[in-house]
């Protein structure tokens, strides 16, 4: 196996794209990210260490990203590739944050990482991958908009409060205010307004290979339990899945309220994930 390793996310994304699109909703993660470093959306600390794993004929057969703020993401990295990869990443990205991948791929990672850099690791999160099946739409009082610069002093604070709760690593509010003001421009977030009230905001990626993901999806703790994030999803699942694209989110299955609303809303499990920090 030959492992490269780059910065250049216009020059990874030629070099991986042609294999991620074999299933754009598994790699929507991982595609996604790429995307918005090209457009120059996402914002990083410290330049990304972008992997990609090559067989002997120099075929693509493994594909990971490493950001500061995020970690090590192994998208659907197989087992057997998992100890090069980390003998690259424990020189490249020694002081990373975490990992996140398949159970048995991420297990593996995390353990020899930790070996190869001196560190400890332990398991921080469950997440579902789920694409929509059958939507069955949802009702709510009050109704869905796409948001405006406007509203960036609603949505910024509560883009805030999502980070928060999920754990995300945020380099401030002036930051994250830039990130959710620009998809707010590109029509990328949503706002459910009641009562003249912004109560909800989901969010979601440009479609990469006909694949949608949704994400954020919050609603601050005064307005939950009325339904708001289930209609607004609804309304945003709707919205991608008439242009044409498969629509996909993740889950923490740490949470069954949002599983079992996900699954109402007609999302079908695809694969789980796990993820690990190190310390």
């Amino acid at each position: 196996m030959i492992v490269r390793t780059t910065n250049d996310p216009v020059a990874f994304r030629q070099l991986v794209f042609p294999f991620l699109q074999g299933d754009p909703v598994r790699n929507s993660t991982i595609l996604t990210n790429i995307a918005d470093r090209v457009t120059g959306i996402m914002d990083d600390p410290e330049p990304p260490v972008f992997v990609s794993v090559h067989d002997g004929d120099d075929e693509v057969v493994g594909v990971v990203l490493s950001t500061t703020l995020r970690g090590i993401n192994l998208a659907d990295l197989p087992v057997e590739l998992v100890p090069v990869v980390v003998d690259v990443l424990a020189e490249a990205s020694p002081r990373s944050i975490g990992v996140v991948g398949p159970e048995e791929s991420a297990r593996l990672f995390a353990e020899q990482y930790a070996v190869r850099t001196g560190r400890a690791f332990r398991e921080t999160e469950r997440a579902r991958l789920h694409r929509l099946g059958e939507l069955v739409e949802q009702k709510a009082d009050g109704a869905p908009r796409l948001a405006t610069v406007d509203d960036l002093d609603v949505v910024g604070p509560m883009f805030g409060g999502f980070r928060a709760e999920s754990g995300h690593a945020s380099e401030g509010e002036a930051a994250d205010r830039r990130w959710i003001g620009q998809r707010i421009v590109r029509d990328r977030v949503w706002v459910w307004e009641d009562g003249g009230r912004i109560v909800s905001l989901v969010g979601h990626q440009e479609p990469v290979f006909g694949a949608a993901r949704i994400g954020p999806v919050y609603t601050p703790p005064k307005y939950r339990g009325r339904g708001y994030a289930s209609a607004l999803t609804a309304t945003v699942a709707h919205h991608l899945s008439k242009a044409g694209d498969h629509v996909c989110l993740f889950t923490d299955l740490a949470n069954p309220t949002s599983n079992k609303i996900y699954a109402a809303i007609g999302f079908r499990p695809v694969r789980d994930l796990v993820g690990y920090a190190f310390s």
